[in-house]
C-alpha cells in the first residue's frame, strides 16, 4: 500500500490539474468575452476585472507548480503603476487632462498596465490552450478508464477490459511524469519572458541605485569625518609638535629629542589610522588574493572561532567580491556584538553562474532585517548588484543568512544533448499531429463527412478511430509539452530560472 500511495497521490493531482485546465479554459471564454466587450462595444469596465479573474486562475496554476512539480514559477506581471499624485495646485494630471479626483487617473493608469503588459495576453492564450497543451497530457490515464468504462457498458466488456487495463498498468510510471511535465509546460507558458524580467530588474535596480546613492554619500561622509577628525587632527599635531622640536633644537637639544619622539609615535598612530580607513575602503588582500583568502584573513582578525570554507572556479569581479566580503564582515561583526556568538562558519561557493556565501553562528538569534540597520545596509549593498540576502534566525539561534549574488561568474551554454535534439524535433512535429490528424479530423467524425483524404483516424476500423483521434490529439499535445519541458531544462542547464 505505501509503494502504491506515490502513484495514487500522483493520479489524484493528475486529476486536479486536469479539472483546473476546464476550469481555466471557462475563465479563458469570460476573458474572451470581456475583450470583445471591451474592444467591440466599449464596455472598458468589465476588463479589469476580467484580467483579475484570470490572473488568479493562472496565480493557482503557479502555486501548484511550484508545490507539485518542484518547479517555482516566478509571475510575469510588469510592476503595478504607483497611485496618482496630486499636482500642487491639488488636482490630478492624466495626459493633457486634469481631474479633481484620483479615481479616473488610477483607473487609466491600470488600465494601461493591463492591456500593454504582454503577460495579459499570455495569460488568456494559456487558459483557452491549457485542455489541449496539458490537459490531454494529465488526464490520459483518465480518459483511458473512461473510454473502457464505455465500452463495457456498451456491450462490449472485453474492449473495455483491454483499456482499463491499459491505463492500471502505465499509470504508475504515466501520473508522476505526467504531473512533472505538467510543471514545466507551466513554468515555459506562465513564467516571465525575458522583457518582463528585464523590466522587473529595472524597477528594482532603480530602487537600488538610490540607496546605493544614499548609501555612497553617507559612506564619503564618514571617510571625510574619519579623515579630519582622525588622521588630520594627528598629522596637525606631528607638525605642531616638530615646528616645537626646531625651536629648541639649539638651546635644549634633549627636549627636542623627546618631542621627535613623540612626532614619530603619533606619526605611526597616523598611519595605523589611515591604513584601516584604507582597509574599510577596499582590502588590499581582496584586491591581490581574492575573495577567498579575504574572508579567511577576516576571520583571523574576528573575536569568533570561525571556520571558513571555500569552494570557488574562478575571481569573481571586483564590485562584487567587494560587496560579498563587506556582508560578510558586517555578518560576523553582528554575530559577535549582538548575537553573543563563540563560533562561526562561513562556505563561499557557487550556485551555477551565481555566488553563494553562508554565514552560520551559535548566537542566540533573533536577528531581524526590518530592525537592524547593519542588516538593511548589506541588503542596500547587495541591491545594487541584484543580489538578496535571506536571514533564518529563530530567537534561541542558531543564526543563518545566505548571501546570494546573480551572473557572478561566466555562463557555459549547455551541450547539446540528445534530449535538446529530441526537443527541437517536437518543436517541428506537434502541430502535424495536433491540428490535421486530431483536431480536423475530430471535426470530420463529428460530422460525418465522407472525406477521408490522409487522415488516418478515419482509416481504422469504427471501434478504434475516436481512440486514434484522441491519441493523435495526446500526442500533438505531447509533443508540444515535451518541447516546451525542453526549453525549461535548458534554462535550467545554462543556470537560469524559469520564472
Amino acid at each position: 500500500m505505501t509503494s502504491a500511495r506515490p502513484t495514487f497521490t500522483a493520479l489524484a493531482r493528475s486529476a486536479a490539474l486536469a479539472g483546473l485546465a476546464l476550469l481555466g479554459l471557462a475563465v479563458g471564454l469570460v476573458v474572451l468575452a470581456a475583450v470583445l466587450l471591451t474592444f467591440l462595444v466599449g464596455l472598458v469596465v468589465v476588463f479589469p476585472s476580467a484580467v483579475r479573474l484570470a490572473r488568479a486562475v493562472t496565480r493557482l496554476q503557479r502555486g501548484l507548480t511550484a508545490r507539485w512539480s518542484g518547479i517555482p514559477v516566478d509571475e510575469p506581471y510588469r510592476p503595478a503603476p504607483p497611485p496618482p499624485v496630486p499636482q500642487s495646485d491639488g488636482w490630478y494630471r492624466d495626459g493633457r487632462t486634469l481631474y479633481k479626483r484620483p479615481t479616473i487617473p488610477a483607473f487609466n493608469q491600470r488600465w494601461n498596465w493591463m492591456t500593454k503588459d504582454p503577460a495579459t495576453w499570455r495569460d488568456l492564450a494559456y487558459l483557452l490552450a491549457a485542455p489541449l497543451t496539458n490537459g490531454l497530457v494529465v488526464a490520459a490515464p483518465l480518459l483511458a478508464t473512461a473510454y473502457g468504462v464505455a465500452w463495457a457498458a456498451g456491450g462490449n466488456p472485453v474492449m473495455g477490459a483491454v483499456w482499463i487495463l491499459l491505463a492500471v498498468i502505465g499509470v504508475r510510471w504515466y501520473a508522476p511524469w505526467a504531473v512533472r511535465l505538467h510543471g514545466q509546460v507551466a513554468a515555459a507558458l506562465l513564467g516571465p519572458t525575458e522583457k518582463a524580467r528585464l523590466a522587473r530588474r529595472v524597477s528594482r535596480l532603480d530602487a537600488a541605485r538610490t540607496e546605493a546613492v544614499d548609501s555612497q554619500a553617507a559612506e564619503l561622509r564618514r571617510i571625510e569625518r574619519d579623515l579630519h577628525d582622525g588622521a588630520q587632527a594627528r598629522l596637525v599635531a606631528i607638525g605642531m609638535t616638530i615646528g616645537a622640536a626646531e625651536q629648541l633644537l639649539e638651546d635644549d637639544p634633549q627636549a627636542a629629542r623627546a618631542l621627535l619622539g613623540k612626532a614619530r609615535e603619533a606619526s605611526a598612530t597616523a598611519l595605523q589610522e589611515i591604513r584601516r580607513l584604507v582597509r574599510g575602503i577596499h582590502p588590499p588582500v581582496l584586491a591581490e588574493r581574492g575573495l577567498g583568502d579575504a574572508v579567511r584573513a577576516l576571520a583571523l582578525d574576528s573575536p569568533l572561532r570561525t571556520h571558513v570554507t571555500v569552494d570557488l572556479p574562478e575571481r569573481a569581479t571586483a564590485p562584487l567580491e567587494s560587496a560579498a566580503y563587506f556582508a560578510v564582515s558586517e555578518l560576523l561583526a553582528n554575530a559577535a556584538r549582538h548575537g553573543d556568538a563563540t563560533e562561526a562558519w562561513v562556505d563561499v561557493s557557487t550556485q551555477g553562474p551565481a555566488l553563494r556565501v553562508t554565514v552560520t553562528d551559535d548566537g542566540h538569534g533573533g536577528a531581524d532585517p526590518e530592525q537592524g540597520t547593519g542588516l538593511r545596509g548589506i541588503e542596500r549593498r547587495l541591491g545594487a548588484f541584484d543580489g538578496v540576502l535571506a536571514v533564518n534566525s529563530p530567537v534561541g539561534g542558531p543564526t543563518t543568512a545566505v548571501i546570494e549574488l546573480p551572473r557572478a561568474f561566466r555562463v557555459r551554454p549547455a551541450p547539446m544533448t540528445p534530449w535538446r535534439y529530441f526537443g527541437r524535433l517536437c518543436w517541428g512535429l506537434w502541430p502535424i499531429a495536433l491540428f490535421p490528424q486530431g483536431l480536423v479530423a475530430m471535426v470530420l467524425k463529428l460530422v460525418g463527412s465522407p472525406v477521408k483524404s490522409w487522415f488516418l483516424g478515419l482509416y481504422v476500423p469504427g471501434p478504434f478511430q475516436w481512440p486514434v483521434i484522441v491519441g493523435m490529439m495526446l500526442l500533438g499535445g505531447g509533443l508540444l509539452a515535451v518541447a516546451l519541458a525542453t526549453t525549461v531544462r535548458t534554462r535550467e542547464a545554462e543556470g537560469g530560472t524559469c520564472g
